[in-house]
């Protein structure tokens, strides 16, 4: 089928192993026969959910992020721990990024972030029925929840204040629930 798109993984090295992220070097032959290196950021996966509300608004979480060096708007996301169920994880960050728990949570999609150099996946839920408990964040992260409408979501997208990819997409998903 798509046979001639394909790469040949020829082998692989361990460049550089992390505790969030691996980096390795895989040297591929080409369709053509010609051989080339690949640099691969290996990821465990993540999630992202879009809480909505009863009355449709939606919970973004405002964090800065250091790679970037800005403060962003995000939905709630998280990192899948060893071995975890994505929905489970969805719940879990939805509470410790929120306080917010929810009885109902549908998955949307899931999505490679950068498939030019990751395998990362991300799994986007939108969480439904919430009941506000406490926020529970990790020791080294400091958030803060904002309840916007739709408008307001929308609007922030297209002004550029939300720049994070997920969270775009995760709104647009989620519109016939917000």
């Amino acid at each position: 089928m798509d046979n001639h798109l394909r790469e040949t993984l020829l082998d692989s090295k361990s460049v550089f192993t992390g505790k969030m992220i691996n980096l390795r070097v895989d040297n591929v032959q080409l369709p053509d026969g010609k051989k080339a290196a690949r640099e691969v950021v290996e990821h465990p996966g993540a999630v992202a959910v879009v809480p909505v509300l009863p009355d449709g608004r939606i919970i973004l979480v405002k964090q800065y992020r250091h790679p970037v060096g800005e403060v962003t708007w995000e939905v709630p996301a998280g990192k899948l721990d060893k071995k975890e169920d994505p929905e489970g994880c969805a719940y879990r960050e939805l509470e410790e990024e929120t306080g917010y728990k929810a009885k109902k949570m549908r998955k949307l999609t899931a999505f490679f972030t950068t498939p030019g150099f990751t395998n990362e996946v991300i799994h986007l839920y939108a969480a439904q029925d919430l009941a506000e408990t406490s926020q529970k964040t990790d020791d080294d992260e400091f958030i803060d929840v904002l309840e916007v409408s739709r408008a307001d979501a929308m609007w922030m997208i297209r002004s550029g204040e939300i720049k994070d990819a997920k969270s775009i997409i995760g709104i647009l998903m989620a519109e016939e629930l917000i």
